[in-house]
């Protein structure tokens, strides 16, 4: 009977001693954020998503060679004479039409490694921190500029270019040349 009335007690201050604790901090304000709708203030060298401006992108590669898991792809093509693809911000001249630039955020481990070595500044680091997504396919990320045709037309332009510059190369050599001693006697003739 003694035992049975001390589980009684013991409940009834135990439910009295966390009710306290509930009521001292009804009236105190919270220290928690309710994420999603208040957010964190960040650090200030946060590294989160990438971004690439492609108007100032050279297609150098650079980037591609310092990534330690391969998450960035690119994929150039050289332009024919002709064809002005403008001028980076800081004034550098492009020579390559970039026909692919994707970064796979599923790999990116956010070590901002391929930040540093571009020479144009084109890729960095920007306060987006919220882009999850269900299918891992959509985390692919596709920056280049140019359309699928367009990026099929450059290939072709450069293929055919290149066709050309070769079958002139073949004409030129299969065109009969003229023996050296004949050129030197002409020349004697003329003097």
């Amino acid at each position: 009977m003694k035992e049975y009335f001390g589980n009684i007690y013991s409940a009834l201050a135990t439910i009295f001693i966390g009710m306290k604790i509930t009521f001292k901090h009804m009236f105190v304000p919270s220290v928690t954020i309710q994420y999603p709708e208040v957010k964190p203030q960040l650090p200030e060298r946060e590294r989160n998503r990438l971004y690439v401006n492609m108007d100032d992108c050279i297609g150098c590669d650079q980037c591609s060679r310092a990534c330690p898991v391969s998450c960035i792809e690119i994929e150039t093509t050289k332009s024919i004479p002709g064809e002005d693809l403008g001028k980076t911000s800081n004034g550098k001249k492009k020579a390559l039409w970039v026909t692919n630039f994707t970064i796979d955020f599923a790999k990116c481990c956010y070590c901002q490694l391929c930040v540093f070595p571009c020479p144009t500044d084109c890729i960095y680091m920007t306060d987006v921190y919220e882009f999850s997504e269900w299918d891992r396919d959509k985390l692919i990320y596709d920056f280049a500029t140019l359309t699928p045709d367009e990026r099929q037309e450059k290939r072709d332009n450069l293929a055919k270019f290149n066709a050309e510059k070769e079958a002139e190369k073949l004409k030129a050599a299969s065109e009969p040349k003229e023996p050296k001693s004949e050129i030197k006697k002409d020349q004697q003739e003329e003097k």
